[in-house]
C-alpha cells in the first residue's frame, strides 16, 4: 500500500467509472471480481481488508466477510440491503451505509412512466407508427389513470414520492405499510388482498428480503380486477413470478410494468413472450444526475469510515 493511499477497500463488483477512479485514487482497491479464484486473494488480504464496496443487486456474501478479520464497513452503491446478511454485520460491529435519498425521485418517476407507459400503450404505439400500421387500421385504446385507484406497496421514502406524483393526476390513493402513517392523507390497508382489491394500478414499492419475499402471491394477484396493472420497481423477489405470469397468460389481470424480475439479468423467458408487459433493465435510478449523487455518497461513506468521522449515511 501506497504512503498516501488512506486504507485497503474490497470492492465485490464493477461500480460506475466515476466512483472506481476516485476509490483508486485515494484506496487501495482489491478488485474481487477480477480473481478466479477469489478464496485466495481473500485469504491474502484479510487483515488488510477494512471496508467493503458493493453494489444493492448483489450485496456481497457472509462467507466472505467471514474471511476478512478487520472490515468494519460496506458501503452499498444503492439502497437494497436484501443481499447483505444484517443479523450477522450487527453481530460483528460492521456498519452498512447506503445511498438513502439520493436515488428516490428517479425512481419514483419511473414508477408513474412505467404506469403510463402501460396504461397508455406507450411501447405498442411507438411500435405502431414505426411498423407503418398507422396509415392502414386505427391505432388501440388504452386506459385513463388519471381518477384512478393506485396502491402503493410501501410507504418509505419512494412510496411517499409516489403518491404525491399520483396526487397530481387525482387519483385515489391507497397503501400498505408494516409501519402506520397516521399523518399522511392516504387510506391504509393492513391487508394486501384489501389493497389488491382498491387498486387499479398496483404499485410495489417496499424493501426486499427474507420478510417480503413472494408477498405478491397468487392470492393478492387474484384478488386484482381484469383492468388492473401492476407496477414493480422494488425487487423482483417480492412478486411470485410464476403466479404473475400465469395471470398474465390467462389475461386475469390488464398487464405488468416490470423493472425488476429475479434472477437478474437472466429472466424468466416466459416474459418475453408476453404482450401484456413492458419491462424495463432495472433502469430506475439510472440517470446522470442520480447516478453521479450516489458515486458521491459511496465514496463519503468510505472516506469517513477511514476518517473516523461519522458515516452520512448509516443504516
Amino acid at each position: 500500500m501506497t504512503a498516501e493511499k488512506k486504507g485497503v477497500v474490497l470492492l465485490i463488483a464493477p461500480v460506475m467509472d466515476m466512483l472506481l477512479n476516485k476509490l483508486d485514487e485515494n484506496f487501495e482497491l482489491v478488485k474481487l471480481y477480477e480473481y478466479e479464484k477469489p478464496e485466495v486473494i481473500l485469504s491474502q488480504r484479510q487483515d488488510d481488508i477494512k471496508a467493503v464496496v458493493t453494489r444493492g443487486d448483489v450485496g456481497v456474501q457472509t462467507s466472505v466477510l467471514e474471511q476478512l478479520n478487520n472490515v468494519g464497513l460496506i458501503a452499498v452503491f444503492g439502497v437494497g440491503t436484501d443481499a447483505i446478511d444484517l443479523d450477522y454485520t450487527r453481530s460483528r460491529n460492521i456498519a452498512v451505509a447506503i445511498t438513502s435519498g439520493v436515488l428516490t425521485q428517479d425512481v419514483a418517476d419511473m414508477a408513474m412512466a412505467l404506469m403510463l407507459s402501460g396504461a397508455r400503450k406507450i411501447v405498442h404505439g411507438h411500435q405502431f407508427v414505426m411498423d407503418g400500421q398507422w396509415a392502414n387500421e386505427p391505432p388501440a385504446l388504452g386506459t385513463q389513470v388519471s381518477g384512478k385507484r393506485i396502491g402503493i406497496v410501501g410507504m418509505g421514502n419512494i412510496g411517499q414520492a409516489i403518491a404525491q406524483r399520483a396526487r397530481a393526476f387525482d387519483m385515489q390513493i391507497h397503501y400498505f405499510s408494516r409501519t402506520a402513517k397516521p399523518e399522511l392523507p392516504y387510506k391504509q390497508h393492513n391487508d394486501l388482498t384489501a389493497l389488491a382489491r382498491e387498486s387499479d394500478f398496483l404499485v410495489i414499492a417496499a424493501s426486499g428480503g427474507a420478510s417480503t419475499q413472494n408477498i405478491i402471491n397468487a392470492e393478492v394477484i387474484g384478488a386484482l380486477s381484469e383492468q388492473a396493472w401492476i407496477i414493480n420497481i422494488a425487487r423482483g423477489s417480492l412478486v411470485d413470478e410464476a403466479a404473475l405470469i400465469a395471470a398474465l397468460k390467462e389475461h386475469r389481470i390488464a398487464g405488468a410494468a416490470l423493472d425488476v424480475f429475479n434472477n437478474e439479468p437472466h429472466i424468466n423467458d416466459a416474459f418475453r413472450k408476453l404482450d401484456n408487459v413492458i419491462l424495463q433493465p432495472h433502469v430506475g435510478s439510472a440517470t446522470h444526475e442520480t447516478r453521479k449523487k450516489m458515486s458521491e455518497t459511496v465514496f463519503a461513506n468510505v472516506d469517513a469510515f477511514f476518517m473516523d468521522k461519522p458515516l452520512p449515511n448509516a443504516i
